[in-house]
């Protein structure tokens, strides 16, 4: 019988150190679980566990099949589709593919090619047009629409921005309504608004903020004309700009931000360098003072543009200042109502000051109240329409005048050569609307002009030698041609003709001038030629080469020599406010000398010298009669067409002998007008 094996115990080792502390430290952690656990709240836990209930099985959308034999078969989806994850592992290697796939089409984004210039502008111009067509057909509720734009515009690429402007453009000009959109903040906090209404103030408020970003492109898109000049091919984008705020301007001028408007093109006129953007700029700002009733708009323009140029200490193109000509000031409108009455139509004061009585037309107690409200509706209109008053328009002309008036005298001050022109004829202009009070002191400015003038033509040859290469040319006689004009225009604008006695003006200095240059100005080469005419320079002169014409469209200053002095000579012997003071030595003076002078001038002058004495034999035939009798002279002496004075000449004591000479002229037009003046003439004598 065999022996049971030996049964082996297991020994357990010592207890060491460690061990011990471990199962001290394993008491302590269960200790302090079991004091936490008498703080913990299980009804709450409960409550905001989830319950747990049956999944919903995955609805089978397949289709039955019907088998051969009758019965119907459902099918089910494959079971790739709704198997679920048996295990961790499965999820976390899947996991695992799921990010290593986001990883690879990550990669993929950032790989893909770049779509071709052509294909975004194409895209852009789609865009466009789908947003533009939004906004056209309902504003109202597309309001972030207008974000979406400026959006697109930020691309890179020249042509999408220019395409983007231009968009705009015609979107903004449908969009902005006919008034001018006030800010929220002066609207009442607690103000209770109707539905419609708030939703027309939020359209309102994304117009003017997208339209204030607009603006704000078009400035510095403009700002960079300067550094794109002759880069790229076609139409730069600064063009682009100007042109879209000189439309913007000249179409909704009432809108908001007109202000910023107006400084991009006045910011474009400061340049010298005259580019069909600058006749842009022009034409703009001419349409803006031609068309604008209202006086603040051109007063906002002329005060910018008088700060422009007192910055650039006035060294800006001539056609610049010449668009004050084109202002409506206080002449151009009429029909105005009296400030010390009241005007009625249909004759409403009757013969003996009272108002007739008429006949109260019979209304119902509704058509009162329908009357009632349309005169409330009306009284609203116009003050959303913003009609000013003439007092408020003639404020704002009077502080236009003031500035106008400022720049024109800091010019004749300064001696601008060539801005002289067009502040002359701007004062002849306005010369009707200058106070009496400042006669004297412009009719003094004007004197020294032409002082400086006449100075100027003795010492041509020491200012040849000392002039500046680029230093523009002046014409000395024009501008005292110029300066006459304007001081007789002054005295005809208004009645100070009438008053010459207590405001002290003499214009005795114009008039001795005026005659003084008659013979020069007959032996000038260009008397026939304008400011702004085309003619070859003189190869012997040393500065032609740098003397430039502007031959470019220009609608002031364009009176030849000729011209200004046929104006100047109608002022002196034929003023229309006095036409029979003219005193007979003045006359009988003018009327030699002119004879004299038509000797030397061309023919087309020699003819306006002719009809002009025709129409001074006309009117004073009787006063210079005596000039063409040989036979009885009324004066002793000697005839001196050099005196210094038109009185001390001795006109009396010579007679016409320049109508012998002139009847065997070449031009058939000036012998017929020599006749015409003796026929005249032998006729006064009868």
């Amino acid at each position: 019988m065999a022996s049971r094996p030996t049964k082996k115990r297991k020994l357990t080792p010592p207890q060491s150190d460690d061990e011990g502390a471990s199962r001290k430290s394993s008491s302590k952690i269960q200790k302090s679980f079991l004091v936490n656990a008498a703080n913990w709240d299980l009804e709450q836990d409960y409550e905001t566990k989830a319950r747990k209930g049956k999944k919903k099985e995955k609805e089978n959308t397949r289709l039955p099949l019907k088998l051969p034999g009758g019965r119907v078969q459902h099918v089910s989806a494959p079971a790739d589709d709704l198997r679920s994850l048996e295990s961790d592992d499965d999820w976390l290697e899947g996991g695992e593919d799921e990010s290593e796939d986001e990883e690879r089409k990550g990669k993929r984004v950032e790989e893909k090619p770049e779509i071709p210039e052509h294909q975004q502008i194409l895209e852009a111009k789609e865009e466009l047009a789908k947003i533009a067509l939004m906004l056209n057909e309902s504003p109202d509720e597309n309001g972030g629409a207008f974000k979406a734009l400026a959006k697109i515009g930020q691309s890179k690429i020249p042509a999408i921005q220019k395409l983007t402007l231009a968009t705009q453009l015609a979107v903004y000009k449908d969009v902005i309504p006919g008034y001018r959109i006030r800010p929220v903040a002066e609207d009442g906090p607690e103000e209770k608004l109707s539905k419609d209404v708030r939703r027309l103030r939020t359209f309102e408020q994304s117009l003017i903020a997208g339209y204030q970003a607009y603006v704000r492109d078009l400035t510095r898109y403009a700002k960079t004309a300067r550094h794109q000049e002759g880069k790229g091919q076609g139409q730069s984008i600064a063009s682009v700009a100007i042109t879209c705020a000189c439309t913007l301007l000249t179409t909704v001028p009432h809108f908001n931000f007109r202000g910023d408007l107006i400084k991009i093109l006045v910011g474009k006129l400061s340049t010298r360098h005259i580019d069909e953007d600058f006749n842009k700029c022009l034409s703009a700002l001419e349409t803006l003072f031609k068309e604008d009733e209202e006086g603040r708009p051109a007063m906002e323009a002329v005060s910018l543009l008088s700060k422009m140029m007192k910055a650039k200490e006035y060294q800006v193109n001539e056609s610049v200042v010449n668009l004050f000509l084109h202002l409506r000031l206080l002449s151009d409108f009429s029909g105005k109502g009296s400030k010390d009455s009241v005007d009625r139509s249909n004759g409403a004061v009757g013969p003996n000051g009272k108002k007739p009585k008429v006949k109260k037309e019979f209304r119902t107690k509704r058509e009162r109240k329908q009357i009632k409200e349309q005169k409330a509706l009306q009284k609203d209109m116009a003050q959303a329409d913003a009609l000013v008053s003439h007092e408020e328009r003639d404020r704002m002309e009077g502080e236009t005048l003031k500035l106008v008036f400022g720049t024109y005298f800091r010019i004749l001050k300064l001696r601008v050569p060539h801005l002289m022109g067009a502040v002359l004829e701007g004062l002849s202009r306005y010369a009707h609307l200058i106070n009496q009070d400042f006669f004297g002191d412009l009719l003094e400015a004007l004197k020294d002009l032409i002082r400086h003038s006449a100075a100027s033509e003795d010492d041509v040859e020491e200012e040849k030698e000392d002039e500046d290469e680029e230093a523009p040319i002046r014409n000395p006689s024009r501008e005292a041609l110029l300066c006459t004009t304007t001081a007789f225009a002054l005295l005809a604008g208004q009645d100070a003709h009438n008053a010459r006695a207590d405001l002290h003006l003499d214009l005795s200095f114009f008039t001795t001038h005026l005659y003084q240059i008659l013979f020069p100005l007959s032996l000038n080469p260009d008397l026939e030629l304008g400011a702004r005419s085309l003619h070859l320079p003189d190869p012997d002169k040393p500065s032609s080469h740098t003397a430039t014409t502007n031959t470019k469209s220009n609608k002031v200053n364009l009176q030849t020599t000729t011209v200004l002095l046929i104006r100047c000579l109608t002022a002196i012997l034929l003023p229309h406010w006095n036409i029979r003071s003219v005193p007979p030595l003045r006359l009988a003076a003018f009327t030699k000398q002119l004879a004299t002078a038509s000797l030397h001038m061309p023919e087309k002058s020699a003819q306006a010298i002719l009809a002009l004495l025709a129409d001074v034999g006309n009117t004073h035939g009787r006063k210079i009669a005596a000039l063409w009798n040989t036979e009885e002279r009324k004066g002793d002496g000697t005839f001196n067409p050099l005196s210094e004075s038109v009185e001390s000449s001795n006109p009396f004591a010579a007679t016409v002998w320049e109508g012998e000479i002139l009847r065997r002229h070449y031009c058939p037009k000036v012998r017929e007008g020599v006749k015409i003046v003796e026929k005249i003439l032998s006729s006064a004598e009868r």
